[in-house]
């Protein structure tokens, strides 16, 4: 069974179609990348998987649960990094990661905590108040409330927003090697560089619509770039918001 699985997954908000017929499968062990313009449905995909939100008509599995009937089994199994999420500005980062600690009944917490302040490098501010902590400080202690509780699967949108271009190497590396593991990464992005790089399958997705899903080596000549230009071109209504070709 497919680590994740969509079968006709539509969302509607009245007249807008926020996501149409969108079906997809990312087999265990992949590093998939959902690339596609600002308003294209990448993040309302990851809102139905994880739980947060119905769709309108469509089916779809999580490691094999439901998410619409299951919500809370399946965000108990997963971890998840919202885009431009910050932890609570009145808590430290071991107080959050502590609190996460608890809800998910981790053991040795305090042991995990140090390894992912050491690992992502924000152990010097382990003690300060969230609020008063660089944007790049904050991703660094969400990307590890993500991974804390080593979840065979993991929703990541934008992972690489706010980091400096060093930590941006290191955290690459860390999801190459988890995914190297055995385990699965369902990565949304709008960097078409960070998805070429990173990822073992790119779905594109145009004006909620998935238009194709590959390997980004069978791209051809042109890559990424020519492959979203004709499919995003190609399909009826795709908005015209460009893709960032550049790293972030």
């Amino acid at each position: 069974m497919p680590a994740v699985e969509t079968t006709g997954l539509t969302k509607r908000y009245g007249d807008v179609v926020a996501l149409s017929d969108l079906s997809l499968s990312v087999e265990d062990g992949e590093l998939f990348g959902l690339l596609g313009p600002n308003g294209s449905g990448k993040t309302t995909t990851i809102e139905i998987l994880t739980g947060q939100r119905e769709p309108t008509e469509g089916a779809a599995t999580v490691l094999g649960r439901d998410p619409v009937t299951d919500p809370l089994s399946v965000r108990q199994s997963i971890g998840i990094l919202p885009e431009r999420e910050d932890p609570p500005s009145f808590l430290t980062p071991r107080e959050y990661l502590q609190f996460v600690g608890d809800v998910r009944e981790i053991e040795n917490i305090d042991d995990r905590i140090e390894r992912w302040a050491r690992t992502l490098e924000f152990r010097g501010v382990l003690d300060t108040i969230a609020g008063d902590l660089s944007e790049g400080e904050r991703q660094r202690v969400m990307l590890s409330q993500a991974f804390v509780h080593e979840p065979d699967l993991v929703f990541i949108d934008e992972p690489l927003v706010n980091l400096d271009p060093l930590m941006q190497e290191e955290v690459k590396s860390y999801l190459r090697e988890y995914c190297a593991e055995g385990n699965t990464l369902f990565l949304s992005t709008h960097f078409m560089a960070v998805a070429e790089e990173l990822c073992t399958q790119v779905g594109i997705i145009a004006d909620g619509t998935l238009v194709t899903q590959q390997d980004p080596r069978d791209f051809g000549d042109g890559g990424l770039l020519d492959t979203f230009v004709e499919e995003v071109e190609g399909s009826a209504g795709a908005p015209g918001a460009p893709v960032e070709v550049a790293d972030e």
